[in-house]
C-alpha cells in the first residue's frame, strides 16, 4: 500500500479505522462483563463461601492491585511495542485467569484470580488511547475517545443481565465465568488477525482514507490540536481529575448491584434487568457525550473549552444526582435516578481524547497509562472502604452516597484545571 496521503480524485474512502475501533469497543464490552461478573455474582458467593463485608470489599478491590500496578509499564510497553501485540497477549492472559475462577474454593484463591485478572486487563485502555493517536485525524478524536470507552458502561449493562441470566439458568457462577473467560479468548485470536499499529500497515486502508486520516498534516507544534510537552500541572490534574471520575464509576461498578439488592429489596434477576438499564444509560450517554464534542469542535468551539464545559456539567449532575437518591423511596425511581448519574457520569469517556491533545506522540501509552492508573487507584481503595463503612454503619448506604457526590466534585474541579489550550504559534510556525 502506498503511503502518501494524496488521494485519487472519485475514489471513496475505505472505513477501517472505525472497523478497528469496533473491535476496541467489543473488547472494552467484554473486558467489562469479566469485571461486573464478580460484582453480580458476590452476592450469591458470598453466601457460599461465607464472606464478610469487609472480605467482598478486598476480593472486588484486588483486580485493581494489579491493574494499576501495571498501568505504567503497560503504557511503556505499548509505546515500545505497539497496541497490537499488548492487546492480544492482554485478552488471552485475562480469558484465562477469568476462566480459572471455576476452581476457586474459597475467598483467597478467588482473589488471587482477580489479581491475574486485573494485571492481564491493564494494557487496553492504553492501547485504546494509542490508536486514537494513530489512527484518527484531530476532529475525529473525540468520537473515537467514546466508541472505545463506551464499552465499559454497556459491558456493565451487559454483563449485569447476562452473567445473572447465566448463573440462574446454569445454576452454577463457576461456569458463568469459564463461559465468559472462552469468550474472552476467541477475542484475543480476533484482535490479532485485523489489528494494526498503524493505517499504513493495514491492507484494507486506501488513499483516500488514509488521506483523511492524515488530512490536517503533521501537528505543528504548539497549536491547540498538537501534541505538546504536558505540563506537571496538567498531568497532576488529569491523574486526580481520572481519580475522582473513577470513584464514582467504579463504585457504582462494584458496589452498585449490592446496593440494589440490599437498599432497595431487589432479587437477582431485577437486579440483572436494573443493572442493564443504568449502564446502558451510561453507554448512551458516553456516545452522546463524544459525538456531542466533536460536533461543537468541527462548527470551531475550541476543543478545551468544549471539554471542560462538558465535564464539568457532567460531574455536577453526577453529585446532585447521588445526593438526591436517598431521598427516593420507589426503586424503579431510584433506577431512574442512577441511569441519569450513569448518562451524565460517562460523558467521562471524553478523557481519553486528551493524551493525543496533550503528549508528544512518542509518549502517549505513558500518558494514557499513568491517566489509567489514577483510576485504577480508586479501584483499590473504594471497594474496600465501602466495604469498611457498611461492616460499621450498619449497611447504611447514606453516607456512601454522599462520599461519591464528592468524588464527583474533585472530578470537576480538577478538570477545569488541565490545561487543553496551547500558546499560540509563532510567525515562523504559521508559515510552515
Amino acid at each position: 500500500m502506498t503511503s502518501t496521503t494524496l488521494a485519487p480524485a472519485g475514489v471513496q474512502a475505505s472505513t477501517v479505522r472505525w472497523r478497528i475501533f469496533l473491535v476496541i469497543f467489543a473488547l472494552v464490552v467484554i473486558n467489562l462483563v469479566d469485571r461486573v461478573a464478580l460484582s453480580i455474582a458476590m452476592p450469591t458467593i458470598a453466601l457460599e463461601f461465607g464472606l464478610s463485608a469487609t472480605m467482598q470489599g478486598l476480593i472486588l478491590s484486588s483486580f485493581f492491585w494489579s491493574y494499576a500496578a501495571l498501568q505504567l509499564p503497560s503504557g511503556w510497553l505499548i509505546d515500545r511495542f505497539g497496541p497490537r501485540v499488548m492487546v492480544t497477549a492482554a485478552t488471552l492472559l485475562w480469558g484465562i485467569f477469568q476462566s480459572l475462577a471455576v476452581v476457586a474454593s474459597g475467598g483467597l484463591s478467588l482473589l488471587l484470580t482477580r489479581v491475574g485478572l486485573g494485571g492481564a486487563e491493564a494494557p487496553l485502555f492504553p492501547a485504546g488511547g494509542k490508536l486514537n493517536a494513530s489512527w484518527l485525524s484531530p476532529g475525529e478524536r473525540g468520537r473515537g475517545a467514546v466508541i472505545m470507552d463506551c464499552g465499559g458502561p454497556l459491558g456493565a449493562a451487559i454483563g449485569g443481565i447476562v452473567i445473572s441470566w447465566l448463573i440462574l439458568t446454569l445454576g452454577s457462577w463457576r461456569l458463568a465465568f469459564l463461559l465468559a473467560g472462552l469468550v474472552t479468548i476467541g477475542m484475543g485470536i480476533l484482535s490479532w488477525w485485523y489489528l494494526r499499529d498503524r493505517p499504513e500497515d493495514h491492507a484494507g486502508v486506501n488513499a483516500a482514507e488514509l488521506a483523511q486520516i492524515r488530512a490536517s498534516g503533521p501537528a505543528k507544534a504548539g497549536t491547540a490540536e498538537a501534541p505538546r510537552h504536558l505540563s506537571r500541572r496538567s498531568l497532576a490534574a488529569l491523574c486526580i481529575g481520572r481519580f475522582g471520575w473513577a470513584t464514582v464509576f467504579f463504585g457504582l461498578i462494584t458496589w452498585g448491584p449490592s446496593y440494589l439488592s440490599a437498599a432497595r429489596g431487589m432479587d437477582l434477576k431485577a437486579m440483572g434487568y436494573a443493572t442493564f438499564v443504568i449502564f446502558l444509560c451510561g453507554a448512551a450517554g458516553s456516545l452522546t457525550g463524544g459525538f456531542l464534542a466533536d460536533a461543537l469542535v468541527n462548527r470551531g468551539y475550541r476543543r478545551g473549552r468544549v471539554a471542560k464545559t462538558m465535564l464539568a456539567l457532567s460531574g455536577l449532575v453526577a453529585a446532585l444526582s447521588l445526593l438526591a437518591l436517598p431521598r427516593v423511596v420507589d426503586p424503579v425511581h431510584a433506577v431512574l435516578l442512577l441511569s441519569v448519574t450513569a448518562f451524565f457520569l460517562l460523558w467521562g469517556s471524553l478523557y481519553w481524547s486528551f493524551p493525543p491533545v496533550l503528549a508528544p506522540a512518542d509518549k502517549v501509552g505513558f500518558v494514557g497509562g499513568a491517566m489509567n492508573c489514577a483510576g485504577s487507584i480508586s479501584g483499590i481503595i473504594i471497594p474496600v472502604l465501602i466495604g469498611w463503612i457498611l461492616d460499621v454503619s450498619n449497611q447504611s448506604y447514606g453516607s456512601v452516597l454522599a462520599f461519591f457526590a464528592a468524588a464527583a466534585g474533585l472530578y470537576v474541579v480538577a478538570t477545569l484545571l488541565i490545561d487543553l489550550g496551547g500558546r499560540r504559534p509563532t510567525v515562523a510556525e504559521a508559515t510552515r
